[in-house]
């Protein structure tokens, strides 16, 4: 993938040569283009004042703030670039905090940090401390012109560097109304924490799958051979019309964990068994 960003990384007095690649894929997204459905000819946008209905050419479009309802402040190019930030060559980190002390919401976009030539044993040795200490490094990054928090945390081999939202893009938990931990009672506690006991397992997100995305290329690939896609119903969990008792919910999923559990090991252990004869027939 291409560079985005390159430069050096600033710890204290350690610096290292590194780049700045994505780390997620948005090309797998599906993009649709709007057609005419008479001739599927593509649509095209204008750009119509609201004010006489007339096509505004774009030389004569300005960016304008409504600073109150209805009245607007115009922006020039020349206001832009004052604004804009000069680009930096450093991500400079200020301070290291503990991994699970930041509130996911602030993590917004992740960008795998590239060791550049030379660097490679000092981006070593500051991941794995990183790593052991359990912290995110905190400093700010300049890109297109506009400044970004950056965390910067150890993930596997890499060094992984999440552009953060700022504090006041983030809605205050007091806007809402949340039940308080003083509304739980002892005896429902302790079996939601059994519920989840039984449920834990290793993380394995490729067990995941975008169904939405998979079934529209079934039908996109259907449509081009003129054929349709055969394609299977969810399977949605059904809902009790009917108030019921959160201890009978849990009681209920505890014995369907357990029962679940049981027959996995049955089928393990059915499976090891027919393995194991079929080695001792090709033995024999």
């Amino acid at each position: 993938m291409a560079t985005i960003w390159k430069g050096t990384l600033s710890i204290g007095l350690v610096t290292v040569p590194v780049e700045l690649k994505r780390a997620i894929r948005n090309e797998e997204r599906i993009h649709f283009h709007m057609l005419h459905d008479a001739d599927k000819a593509p649509i095209r946008y204008e750009r119509i004042c609201t004010a006489d209905g007339a096509v505004v050419p774009w030389d004569d479009i300005v960016k304008g703030y409504e600073y109150r309802k209805g009245d607007y402040v115009v922006l020039t190019d020349d206001d832009f670039k004052s604004a804009a930030l000069s680009a930096s060559s450093t991500i400079a980190l200020r301070e290291f905090v503990p991994a699970d002390s930041i509130d996911p919401r602030y993590f917004e976009t992740p960008y795998f940090l590239i060791p550049g030539k030379g660097g490679e044993m000092a981006y070593a040795v500051m991941r794995e401390a990183i790593s052991e200490t359990g912290t995110i490094g905190l400093g700010t990054l300049v890109l297109h012109q506009r400044e970004h928090v950056a965390g910067l945390k150890a993930v596997g081999n890499a060094l992984v560097l999440e552009l953060m939202r700022f504090a006041d893009e983030l809605v205050d938990e007091s806007d809402y109304k949340f039940p308080s931990k003083h509304e739980v009672r002892a005896p429902e506690l302790k079996m939601a924490r059994q519920l989840i006991d039984g449920l834990q397992a290793a993380f394995h997100p490729e067990q995941y799958k975008d169904q939405y995305h998979a079934n529209l290329m079934k039908v996109i690939r259907a449509k081009t051979k003129g054929t349709h896609a055969a394609l299977k119903e969810p399977v949605h969990a059904k809902r009790d019309a009917k108030v019921v008792d959160l201890m009978e919910r849990l009681q209920q999923s505890l014995a369907a964990g357990k029962h679940g559990k049981t027959a996995t090991h049955r089928a393990r252990g059915g499976a090891t068994r027919r393995r194991t004869r079929t080695r001792a027939a090709r033995s024999a």
